[in-house]
């Protein structure tokens, strides 16, 4: 049983689906617990990545963190005691995740956590919280990168940590982005959802006026959260700059051309800055710190932070380097994945 509740997870459940349909033995039950509820955030996506109606939808809705993961904890108890899974798999690190973690712990069901293990070192933030809750009470760890492992094995978790590679690759090898036509012009590609930078208006405000002073188009796909923060601390004006166009969110295949063929990229997103690395585009973060700490460390990524100064630096100065690892993987993390919880259960019985 999958339990997903934000766009990111759809992402990664959309490579599991194939994985596990193309092994044929397990049976796939997908619970959406409504983190996500509006079209453009989440019923565009199951459409567009071919994933399944989900069996249960909890239509959480929006609130904050805590009354969030309570309405999902309390909705997964009864889904859980009907379906019995053998296997309850989390995605990422959103309240979904942990509050699945948790009721599952607590219902003594087995867990795996897909993208365990990645750190950000700060528990301020909503999702370094939903990371270690989840890490806590897993039984499988399935980590994108040796970095996770790492920070897993330091934890003391050494038993059944495998490094997959990061399994929203799976989609994008052989993606449906070559080919395409763009503007010969060059331009940024910007996303930004983060609570740090949508619930700090000083924060915003920087970032957004530095979109309007770099010397390119930027194309800006705006996050239902971002919209709400941008009209709730009346920073619109800072939208008006001839050279800022602003969408509404975009879908899967549509976001990854825009990403492929930028200039650079500017974003709070783990999702995205991965995406960027995977497509070799140079990505400006506006988070102080980052979990995709390879792409920093290979100069792929540079940290801005949510400084105007420094997004407009980086945007100008930044220098192409010649590593690129491909820390991320092969895109063969599903079958992996699906290879272990097999090997897993099988020993069990």
């Amino acid at each position: 049983m999958s339990v997903v509740g934000a766009r990111p997870q759809f992402i990664k459940l959309a490579a599991m689906h194939k994985a596990i349909q193309k092994d044929g033995t397990l049976r796939h039950i997908i619970v959406h617990s409504g983190q996500h509820y509006n079209f453009d955030m989440s019923g565009q996506f199951f459409e567009e990545l071919q994933i399944p109606k989900p069996d249960y939808n909890l239509e959480i809705g929006s609130g904050h963190h805590v009354f969030q993961m309570a309405k999902c904890m309390t909705g997964l108890v009864d889904v859980f005691e009907k379906e019995k899974p053998d296997m309850v798999l989390v995605y990422g690190d959103t309240n979904t995740t942990a509050a699945a973690a948790i009721t599952a712990a607590k219902c003594n069901l087995k867990l795996a956590h897909i993208e365990a293990g990645l750190r950000e070192w700060d528990k301020t933030i909503p999702e370094e919280v939903n990371k270690l809750l989840t890490d806590a009470v897993a039984d499988l760890y399935f980590t994108p990168t040796v970095t996770g492992r790492d920070n897993l094995l330091r934890e003391g978790k050494s038993h059944n940590v495998f490094v997959t590679g990061d399994i929203g690759l799976d989609l994008l090898t052989g993606d449906k982005t070559e080919g395409k036509t763009f503007p010969s012009k060059e331009y940024i590609f910007v996303t930004c959802h983060r609570a740090s930078n949508t619930e700090n208006p000083e924060n915003l405000k920087a970032i957004l006026s530095s979109l309007a002073e770099v010397d390119k188009d930027v194309v800006f796909p705006l996050h239902p959260r971002t919209k709400n923060a941008i009209e709730k601390f009346g920073l619109g004006h800072h939208l008006t700059s001839g050279n800022i166009h602003v969408t509404e969110p975009l879908g899967f295949w549509d976001t990854q051309q825009w990403i492929r063929n930028a200039w650079r990229v500017v974003t709070d997103s783990g999702g995205v800055i991965k995406e960027a690395y995977f497509y070799k585009v140079p990505c400006i973060i506006t988070d102080k710190q980052t979990e995709w700490v390879e792409s920093v460390n290979e100069g792929w990524s540079i940290v801005a932070g949510p400084d105007k100064d420094q997004i407009i630096k980086a945007a100008r100065d930044f220098e192409i380097p010649k590593k690129h690892s491909n820390f991320l993987g092969d895109g063969q993390a599903g079958v992996r994945i699906v290879d272990k919880i097999l090997e897993y259960l099988y020993t069990r019985n």
